[in-house]
C-alpha cells in the first residue's frame, strides 16, 4: 500500500484537541512538522491512542495513525520499524517515510 491509498481509507486515531481522559503521551516539532500523542489506558493496558499533527505531511499523518492502531492492538508501546515500512514498502519516497517513523519514535518517547 501506498500513502495515498492509506489516506484515502481514512484516519481512525487523528483528533483535532486533546480528547478528554487521554495523557498526554508525547510531542515533537521538527522544522514545519508537528506531532502529539494521547493515550488512555484502562488496568496497565493501552486501549487508545489519538494524534494531532499538523496536516501538511501525509506520510507523518498515515504513518501516525497506522502506528496508532498497532499499539491499541497489542495494548503496549511497542513496534518494530519493518512493521510500518512493510505496510508502505509502495510508496517511492522511503527515505521522507523513515523520517516520519523518526518522529512519531520521538513523539512516543521510544
Amino acid at each position: 500500500m501506498n500513502i495515498s491509498q492509506y489516506i484515502e481509507n481514512g484516519l481512525k486515531n487523528y483528533v483535532d484537541v486533546a480528547p478528554e481522559g487521554y495523557r498526554d503521551l508525547g510531542k515533537c516539532k521538527k522544522g514545519c512538522h508537528i506531532l502529539n500523542f494521547f493515550l488512555k489506558e484502562e488496568n496497565g493496558k493501552v486501549v487508545d491512542v489519538k494524534f494531532t499533527a499538523s496536516k501538511r505531511c501525509k506520510k507523518l499523518l498515515a504513518v501516525a495513525d497506522y502506528v496508532s492502531s498497532l499499539i491499541k492492538d497489542k495494548g503496549k508501546i511497542e513496534f518494530e520499524d519493518k512493521e510500518i515500512l512493510e505496510i508502505f514498502k509502495e510508496e517511492k519516497e522511503i527515505d521522507k517515510l523513515k523520517d516520519r517513523l523518526k518522529l512519531v519514535k520521538e513523539a512516543l518517547n521510544i
